[in-house]
Protein backbone atom coordinates (compact mmCIF):
# COMPACT_ATOMS: atom_id res chain seq x y z
CA UNK A 1 0.00 0.00 0.00
CA UNK A 2 2.89 2.19 0.91
CA UNK A 3 4.50 1.53 -2.58
CA UNK A 4 1.05 2.38 -4.34
CA UNK A 5 0.87 5.96 -2.13
CA UNK A 6 4.51 6.76 -3.37
CA UNK A 7 4.16 5.78 -6.78
CA UNK A 8 0.67 7.78 -7.24
CA UNK A 9 2.25 10.67 -5.35
CA UNK A 10 5.36 10.76 -7.82
CA UNK A 11 3.15 9.37 -11.30
CA UNK A 12 -0.36 11.32 -10.50
CA UNK A 13 1.10 14.68 -8.74
CA UNK A 14 3.64 17.42 -9.86
CA UNK A 15 6.93 16.72 -8.87
CA UNK A 16 7.85 19.87 -7.80
CA UNK A 17 4.62 20.03 -5.39
CA UNK A 18 5.12 17.21 -4.07
CA UNK A 19 8.89 17.86 -2.82
CA UNK A 20 7.82 21.29 -0.96
CA UNK A 21 5.33 19.60 0.48
CA UNK A 22 7.62 17.16 2.10
CA UNK A 23 9.89 20.33 3.11
CA UNK A 24 6.80 22.35 3.73
CA UNK A 25 4.34 20.43 5.43
CA UNK A 26 6.81 17.07 6.20
CA UNK A 27 9.86 18.52 7.77
CA UNK A 28 9.19 22.01 8.96
CA UNK A 29 5.94 20.91 10.18
CA UNK A 30 7.35 18.36 12.30
CA UNK A 31 10.18 20.89 13.43
CA UNK A 32 7.43 22.78 14.55
CA UNK A 33 6.08 20.55 17.08
CA UNK A 34 9.84 19.91 18.16
CA UNK A 35 9.56 23.68 19.04
CA UNK A 36 6.36 23.17 20.76
CA UNK A 37 7.33 20.47 22.83
CA UNK A 38 10.61 22.42 23.87
CA UNK A 39 8.43 25.45 24.90
CA UNK A 40 6.04 23.70 26.59
CA UNK A 41 9.07 22.26 28.86
CA UNK A 42 10.31 25.96 29.76
CA UNK A 43 6.24 26.62 30.75
CA UNK A 44 5.54 28.57 27.39
CA UNK A 45 2.89 28.16 25.01
CA UNK A 46 2.32 29.08 21.31
CA UNK A 47 0.31 26.02 19.08
CA UNK A 48 2.30 24.79 16.15
CA UNK A 49 -0.87 24.71 14.39
CA UNK A 50 -3.21 27.75 13.13
CA UNK A 51 -6.93 27.57 11.67
CA UNK A 52 -7.51 30.78 9.82
CA UNK A 53 -10.79 31.43 8.66
CA UNK A 54 -9.99 34.84 6.31
CA UNK A 55 -13.35 35.63 5.28
CA UNK A 56 -17.11 35.07 6.67
CA UNK A 57 -19.01 35.26 3.35
CA UNK A 58 -19.58 31.97 1.22
CA UNK A 59 -22.02 31.10 -1.45
CA UNK A 60 -23.46 28.68 0.27
CA UNK A 61 -26.18 28.02 3.19
CA UNK A 62 -25.14 24.75 4.33
CA UNK A 63 -26.97 22.67 7.59
CA UNK A 64 -25.50 23.71 10.91
CA UNK A 65 -23.37 25.93 9.38
CA UNK A 66 -21.98 28.29 12.62
CA UNK A 67 -20.84 31.66 10.34
CA UNK A 68 -22.25 34.21 9.88
CA UNK A 69 -21.92 33.98 6.15
CA UNK A 70 -25.06 36.38 5.38
CA UNK A 71 -23.62 39.22 7.20
CA UNK A 72 -21.57 42.15 6.16
CA UNK A 73 -18.57 40.30 4.20
CA UNK A 74 -15.37 40.70 6.81
CA UNK A 75 -11.99 39.16 6.25
CA UNK A 76 -8.58 39.35 7.08
CA UNK A 77 -6.99 41.67 4.98
CA UNK A 78 -3.56 41.68 3.54
CA UNK A 79 -1.52 43.55 5.85
CA UNK A 80 -2.85 41.79 8.81
CA UNK A 81 -2.41 38.20 7.23
CA UNK A 82 1.11 39.19 6.60
CA UNK A 83 1.80 40.29 10.18
CA UNK A 84 0.15 37.18 11.45
CA UNK A 85 2.09 34.39 9.55
CA UNK A 86 5.04 36.45 10.08
CA UNK A 87 4.51 36.09 13.78
CA UNK A 88 3.87 32.93 13.60
CA UNK A 89 6.51 31.81 11.26
CA UNK A 90 9.29 34.00 13.68
CA UNK A 91 7.28 30.85 16.32
CA UNK A 92 8.68 27.95 13.62
CA UNK A 93 4.89 27.26 12.78
CA UNK A 94 5.19 26.70 8.94
CA UNK A 95 1.08 25.13 8.39
CA UNK A 96 -1.70 26.58 8.28
CA UNK A 97 -5.36 25.97 7.62
CA UNK A 98 -7.48 28.34 5.60
CA UNK A 99 -11.05 28.42 5.96
CA UNK A 100 -13.73 30.70 5.84
CA UNK A 101 -16.70 31.08 4.89
CA UNK A 102 -15.41 30.36 1.35
CA UNK A 103 -11.75 31.75 1.54
CA UNK A 104 -11.37 31.76 -2.64
CA UNK A 105 -13.73 34.74 -2.08
CA UNK A 106 -11.39 36.43 -0.52
CA UNK A 107 -9.46 38.50 -2.84
CA UNK A 108 -5.79 38.48 -2.02
CA UNK A 109 -5.92 35.22 -1.11
CA UNK A 110 -3.54 34.22 -4.07
CA UNK A 111 -1.33 36.95 -3.00
CA UNK A 112 -1.15 35.61 0.58
CA UNK A 113 0.05 32.31 -0.79
CA UNK A 114 2.67 34.01 -2.65
CA UNK A 115 3.88 36.41 0.12
CA UNK A 116 5.05 33.33 1.90
CA UNK A 117 6.19 30.77 -0.15
CA UNK A 118 8.29 29.58 3.07
CA UNK A 119 4.60 28.01 4.60
CA UNK A 120 2.36 25.69 3.48
CA UNK A 121 -1.37 26.16 3.47
CA UNK A 122 -4.46 23.69 3.09
CA UNK A 123 -7.35 25.51 1.92
CA UNK A 124 -10.64 24.27 3.28
CA UNK A 125 -13.04 25.14 0.08
CA UNK A 126 -16.14 24.03 -1.51
CA UNK A 127 -14.34 23.82 -4.94
CA UNK A 128 -16.67 26.50 -7.18
CA UNK A 129 -14.24 29.28 -7.57
CA UNK A 130 -11.05 27.23 -9.02
CA UNK A 131 -11.26 27.30 -12.15
CA UNK A 132 -8.77 25.91 -14.40
CA UNK A 133 -7.14 29.50 -14.79
CA UNK A 134 -6.46 29.34 -10.34
CA UNK A 135 -5.63 25.47 -10.37
CA UNK A 136 -2.99 26.65 -12.83
CA UNK A 137 -1.84 29.19 -10.35
CA UNK A 138 -1.73 27.22 -7.59
CA UNK A 139 0.61 24.91 -9.02
CA UNK A 140 2.59 27.56 -10.13
CA UNK A 141 2.72 28.38 -6.32
CA UNK A 142 2.87 25.09 -5.33
CA UNK A 143 2.48 25.78 -1.52
CA UNK A 144 -0.72 25.28 -1.44
CA UNK A 145 -2.95 21.70 -0.87
CA UNK A 146 -6.68 22.47 -1.73
CA UNK A 147 -9.41 20.16 0.94
CA UNK A 148 -12.77 20.30 -1.08
CA UNK A 149 -16.00 19.33 0.57
CA UNK A 150 -18.18 16.57 -0.52
CA UNK A 151 -21.15 15.87 1.66
CA UNK A 152 -22.48 13.07 -0.05
CA UNK A 153 -24.07 11.97 -3.16
CA UNK A 154 -25.88 14.36 -5.88
CA UNK A 155 -29.29 15.31 -3.95
CA UNK A 156 -28.02 14.72 -0.63
CA UNK A 157 -25.24 17.30 -1.00
CA UNK A 158 -27.01 19.94 -2.73
CA UNK A 159 -29.55 19.48 0.04
CA UNK A 160 -26.95 19.51 2.68
CA UNK A 161 -25.35 22.73 1.36
CA UNK A 162 -28.68 24.66 0.58
CA UNK A 163 -28.21 24.88 -3.08
CA UNK A 164 -29.02 23.26 -6.23
CA UNK A 165 -25.56 22.18 -8.89
CA UNK A 166 -23.34 22.11 -5.73
CA UNK A 167 -22.21 18.83 -5.91
CA UNK A 168 -21.36 19.31 -9.71
CA UNK A 169 -19.83 22.04 -9.68
CA UNK A 170 -17.76 20.94 -6.77
CA UNK A 171 -16.79 17.99 -8.39
CA UNK A 172 -15.90 20.31 -11.44
CA UNK A 173 -13.39 21.87 -8.86
CA UNK A 174 -11.82 18.77 -8.02
CA UNK A 175 -10.98 17.31 -11.60
CA UNK A 176 -9.50 21.05 -12.10
CA UNK A 177 -7.05 20.60 -8.96
CA UNK A 178 -5.94 17.00 -10.24
CA UNK A 179 -5.61 17.96 -13.71
CA UNK A 180 -3.33 20.13 -13.03
CA UNK A 181 -1.80 17.68 -10.50
CA UNK A 182 -2.41 19.50 -7.09
CA UNK A 183 -2.10 17.46 -3.80
CA UNK A 184 -6.07 17.37 -3.86
CA UNK A 185 -7.75 16.52 -0.75
CA UNK A 186 -11.50 15.38 -0.14
CA UNK A 187 -13.38 16.22 3.24
CA UNK A 188 -16.49 14.98 4.45
CA UNK A 189 -18.39 15.89 7.55
CA UNK A 190 -20.32 12.65 8.52
CA UNK A 191 -23.73 12.51 9.64
CA UNK A 192 -27.14 11.13 9.04
CA UNK A 193 -27.04 11.77 5.15
CA UNK A 194 -23.92 11.07 3.70
CA UNK A 195 -23.05 7.86 6.35
CA UNK A 196 -23.60 5.00 4.19
CA UNK A 197 -22.82 6.44 1.13
CA UNK A 198 -19.53 8.27 1.25
CA UNK A 199 -17.99 5.56 4.43
CA UNK A 200 -17.50 2.91 2.10
CA UNK A 201 -14.85 1.32 -0.24
CA UNK A 202 -16.17 2.25 -3.54
CA UNK A 203 -16.04 6.32 -2.52
CA UNK A 204 -12.30 5.82 -1.55
CA UNK A 205 -11.94 4.37 -4.96
CA UNK A 206 -13.32 6.40 -6.79
CA UNK A 207 -11.33 9.30 -5.20
CA UNK A 208 -8.32 7.49 -6.16
CA UNK A 209 -9.71 6.83 -9.75
CA UNK A 210 -9.94 10.94 -9.62
CA UNK A 211 -6.48 11.73 -8.44
CA UNK A 212 -7.73 12.36 -5.17
CA UNK A 213 -4.10 12.15 -2.60
CA UNK A 214 -5.62 12.59 0.40
CA UNK A 215 -9.07 12.09 2.31
CA UNK A 216 -10.44 13.70 5.50
CA UNK A 217 -13.18 12.70 7.63
CA UNK A 218 -14.46 14.79 10.02
CA UNK A 219 -17.71 14.09 12.39
CA UNK A 220 -21.01 16.59 12.32
CA UNK A 221 -20.89 18.79 14.84
CA UNK A 222 -24.46 20.05 16.23
CA UNK A 223 -23.42 23.60 16.76
CA UNK A 224 -24.55 27.10 15.50
CA UNK A 225 -27.86 29.10 14.75
CA UNK A 226 -29.57 25.92 13.43
CA UNK A 227 -27.84 22.79 14.76
CA UNK A 228 -29.71 20.12 13.21
CA UNK A 229 -29.62 17.35 15.89
CA UNK A 230 -31.20 14.60 13.52
CA UNK A 231 -27.70 14.67 11.42
CA UNK A 232 -25.19 13.74 14.52
CA UNK A 233 -23.98 10.41 14.38
CA UNK A 234 -24.47 7.49 17.19
CA UNK A 235 -22.18 6.49 19.23
CA UNK A 236 -22.32 2.91 17.26
CA UNK A 237 -21.55 5.40 13.93
CA UNK A 238 -18.82 6.73 15.21
CA UNK A 239 -17.22 3.73 16.55
CA UNK A 240 -17.53 2.49 12.89
CA UNK A 241 -16.26 5.62 11.33
CA UNK A 242 -13.08 5.09 13.61
CA UNK A 243 -12.74 1.57 12.40
CA UNK A 244 -13.34 2.51 8.68
CA UNK A 245 -10.53 5.14 8.88
CA UNK A 246 -7.90 2.60 10.73
CA UNK A 247 -8.52 -0.39 8.54
CA UNK A 248 -8.58 1.57 5.07
CA UNK A 249 -5.04 3.45 5.85
CA UNK A 250 -3.60 -0.16 5.70
CA UNK A 251 -5.81 -0.76 2.58
CA UNK A 252 -6.00 1.60 0.47
CA UNK A 253 -3.21 3.71 -1.84
CA UNK A 254 -4.83 7.32 -0.13
CA UNK A 255 -3.90 9.30 2.69
CA UNK A 256 -6.68 9.18 5.33
CA UNK A 257 -6.83 12.04 7.88
CA UNK A 258 -8.88 12.20 10.76
CA UNK A 259 -8.43 14.65 14.02
CA UNK A 260 -10.01 13.57 16.80
CA UNK A 261 -7.38 10.24 18.06
CA UNK A 262 -4.02 9.53 18.99
CA UNK A 263 -1.96 6.52 18.05
CA UNK A 264 -3.25 4.37 20.23
CA UNK A 265 -7.10 5.13 19.56
CA UNK A 266 -7.58 7.31 22.49
CA UNK A 267 -9.91 10.36 22.00
CA UNK A 268 -8.40 13.86 22.31
CA UNK A 269 -9.06 17.56 20.65
CA UNK A 270 -6.86 18.98 19.02
CA UNK A 271 -7.69 22.36 20.94
CA UNK A 272 -7.73 20.84 24.94
CA UNK A 273 -4.36 19.95 23.97
CA UNK A 274 -2.62 23.29 22.69
CA UNK A 275 -2.13 21.31 19.23
CA UNK A 276 -4.10 24.45 17.31
CA UNK A 277 -6.39 27.44 18.33
CA UNK A 278 -8.59 29.45 15.23
CA UNK A 279 -8.58 33.17 14.32
CA UNK A 280 -11.70 34.25 13.17
CA UNK A 281 -12.33 36.51 9.99
CA UNK A 282 -12.90 39.31 12.60
CA UNK A 283 -8.96 38.70 14.17
CA UNK A 284 -10.29 36.97 17.33
CA UNK A 285 -8.45 34.27 18.78
CA UNK A 286 -10.95 31.02 19.84
CA UNK A 287 -10.28 28.29 21.16
CA UNK A 288 -11.49 26.55 17.98
CA UNK A 289 -13.73 27.05 14.76
CA UNK A 290 -17.17 26.36 16.50
CA UNK A 291 -16.29 27.83 19.74
CA UNK A 292 -16.96 31.37 19.15
CA UNK A 293 -15.56 33.04 22.16
CA UNK A 294 -12.77 35.29 22.91
CA UNK A 295 -10.91 37.68 24.87
CA UNK A 296 -7.92 38.66 22.78
CA UNK A 297 -7.08 39.62 19.10
CA UNK A 298 -4.73 39.91 16.56
CA UNK A 299 -5.13 43.13 16.39
CA UNK A 300 -4.27 43.69 20.11
CA UNK A 301 -1.04 45.64 20.94
CA UNK A 302 1.00 43.12 22.67
CA UNK A 303 2.56 40.99 19.98
CA UNK A 304 0.77 37.62 19.16
CA UNK A 305 3.55 35.47 20.89
CA UNK A 306 2.60 37.48 24.34
CA UNK A 307 -1.41 36.96 23.96
CA UNK A 308 -1.04 33.42 23.62
CA UNK A 309 1.44 32.60 26.48
CA UNK A 310 -0.50 35.53 28.53
CA UNK A 311 -3.77 34.93 27.28
CA UNK A 312 -5.82 33.32 31.19
CA UNK A 313 -9.02 32.73 28.99
CA UNK A 314 -7.02 30.25 26.29
CA UNK A 315 -4.68 28.61 28.83
CA UNK A 316 -8.14 28.07 30.89
CA UNK A 317 -9.55 26.56 28.30
CA UNK A 318 -7.50 23.81 27.66
CA UNK A 319 -7.63 23.02 31.33
CA UNK A 320 -11.32 23.39 31.59
CA UNK A 321 -11.88 20.95 28.49
CA UNK A 322 -8.83 18.64 29.42
CA UNK A 323 -9.65 18.00 33.19
CA UNK A 324 -13.60 17.14 32.01
CA UNK A 325 -13.57 15.24 28.84
CA UNK A 326 -11.07 13.56 26.38
CA UNK A 327 -13.94 13.94 24.08
CA UNK A 328 -15.77 17.31 22.72
CA UNK A 329 -16.75 20.16 25.51
CA UNK A 330 -19.50 21.53 23.64
CA UNK A 331 -21.28 18.79 22.69
CA UNK A 332 -20.59 16.84 25.96
CA UNK A 333 -20.60 19.93 28.43
CA UNK A 334 -22.19 22.91 26.84
CA UNK A 335 -23.62 23.79 30.15
CA UNK A 336 -19.39 24.15 31.73
CA UNK A 337 -18.31 25.89 28.29
CA UNK A 338 -21.33 28.55 28.96
CA UNK A 339 -20.26 29.11 32.28
CA UNK A 340 -16.94 29.42 32.07
CA UNK A 341 -17.59 32.07 28.98
CA UNK A 342 -19.87 33.73 31.33
CA UNK A 343 -17.44 33.79 34.19
CA UNK A 344 -14.27 35.49 32.04
CA UNK A 345 -17.11 37.77 30.41
CA UNK A 346 -15.75 36.34 26.88
CA UNK A 347 -16.97 38.50 24.05
CA UNK A 348 -19.31 36.66 21.81
CA UNK A 349 -17.72 36.72 18.45
CA UNK A 350 -20.39 36.34 16.25
CA UNK A 351 -22.55 38.89 14.12
CA UNK A 352 -25.99 37.27 15.23
CA UNK A 353 -24.87 38.02 18.63
CA UNK A 354 -26.35 34.59 19.75
CA UNK A 355 -23.73 32.39 20.76
CA UNK A 356 -24.57 32.77 24.51
CA UNK A 357 -28.53 32.07 23.88
CA UNK A 358 -27.15 28.89 21.55
CA UNK A 359 -25.13 27.38 24.07
CA UNK A 360 -28.08 27.66 26.53
CA UNK A 361 -30.24 25.64 24.21
CA UNK A 362 -27.17 23.13 23.40
CA UNK A 363 -27.93 19.31 25.07
CA UNK A 364 -25.51 16.96 26.09
CA UNK A 365 -24.55 14.69 23.11
CA UNK A 366 -21.65 12.56 22.63
CA UNK A 367 -18.75 13.12 21.03
CA UNK A 368 -15.77 10.97 20.02
CA UNK A 369 -15.09 9.87 23.47
CA UNK A 370 -16.25 6.37 24.34
CA UNK A 371 -13.95 5.07 26.44
CA UNK A 372 -13.26 1.09 26.35
CA UNK A 373 -13.85 1.30 22.44
CA UNK A 374 -10.64 2.52 21.57
CA UNK A 375 -9.27 1.65 17.95
CA UNK A 376 -5.57 2.06 17.93
CA UNK A 377 -3.89 2.84 14.93
CA UNK A 378 -2.96 -0.19 12.40
CA UNK A 379 -0.36 1.35 10.12
CA UNK A 380 2.83 1.61 11.34
CA UNK A 381 3.48 4.76 9.33
CA UNK A 382 0.54 6.45 11.03
CA UNK A 383 1.58 4.74 14.45
CA UNK A 384 4.83 6.82 14.35
CA UNK A 385 3.30 9.99 13.15
CA UNK A 386 1.01 10.23 15.61
CA UNK A 387 3.33 9.10 18.19
CA UNK A 388 5.89 11.90 17.77
CA UNK A 389 3.64 14.63 16.07
CA UNK A 390 -0.18 14.10 17.34
CA UNK A 391 -1.40 13.44 20.82
CA UNK A 392 -1.79 15.15 23.89
CA UNK A 393 0.81 16.44 25.04
CA UNK A 394 0.45 15.53 28.64
CA UNK A 395 -2.53 17.70 28.83
CA UNK A 396 -5.14 15.01 29.31
CA UNK A 397 -2.11 13.10 32.18
CA UNK A 398 -2.38 16.82 33.64
CA UNK A 399 -6.04 17.16 34.25
CA UNK A 400 -8.13 14.41 33.36
CA UNK A 401 -9.69 11.85 35.75
CA UNK A 402 -12.19 9.89 34.62
CA UNK A 403 -14.08 11.15 37.35
CA UNK A 404 -14.97 14.18 36.24
CA UNK A 405 -16.44 13.09 33.04
CA UNK A 406 -20.12 12.70 33.05
CA UNK A 407 -21.12 9.94 30.63
CA UNK A 408 -23.03 10.76 27.30
CA UNK A 409 -23.50 6.79 26.55
CA UNK A 410 -25.35 4.55 28.09
CA UNK A 411 -25.21 0.82 26.78
CA UNK A 412 -24.00 2.17 23.60
CA UNK A 413 -26.71 4.76 22.98
CA UNK A 414 -26.57 8.45 23.70
CA UNK A 415 -28.02 9.96 26.64
CA UNK A 416 -28.89 13.75 27.84
CA UNK A 417 -29.10 14.50 31.37
CA UNK A 418 -30.43 17.86 32.08
CA UNK A 419 -27.79 20.58 32.41
CA UNK A 420 -27.34 22.24 36.20
CA UNK A 421 -28.78 25.50 36.88
CA UNK A 422 -26.44 28.04 34.48
CA UNK A 423 -24.39 31.39 35.80
CA UNK A 424 -26.68 34.01 34.94
CA UNK A 425 -24.03 37.40 35.34
CA UNK A 426 -25.45 40.79 35.29
CA UNK A 427 -22.58 41.82 33.02
CA UNK A 428 -23.14 41.79 29.68
CA UNK A 429 -19.83 40.65 26.98
CA UNK A 430 -17.64 43.18 25.64
CA UNK A 431 -18.20 44.86 22.30
CA UNK A 432 -17.07 43.42 19.22
CA UNK A 433 -13.06 44.45 19.13
CA UNK A 434 -12.37 47.58 16.57
CA UNK A 435 -9.40 46.70 14.20
CA UNK A 436 -9.21 49.97 12.83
Amino acid sequence: MYLRLAKRALLETDKRLVAKFAWLMGYKGLRSVVKHKSRLKRGEFFPPFLYISVINSCNLRCQGCWVDVSAKQEKIDLDAMDSLLNQAKAMGNSFFGILGGEPFMHADLLKIFERHQDAYFQVFTNGHFITDEVAKELRRLGNVTPLISIEGTEIISDERRGRGGVYSKSMQGIENCTRNKLLTGVCTSLCQTNFDDLLQEKWLDRLIEMGVFYAWYHIYRIVGPEPNPQLALTPEQQYQARKFVVEMRCKKPIAIIDAYYDADGNALCPAATGFTHHISPYGDIEPCPVIQFAKESIYDERPLKEVFQESEFLRGFRELAATNTRGCIILERPDLLNNYAREHQAKDTTVRSAAYEELDHLQTSPSQYNPGREVPEKSWAYWLLKKFAFHDYGAYGRHFDLKNWRPTIKDGQAVNPPHPPLVQLETTPPATTDKS
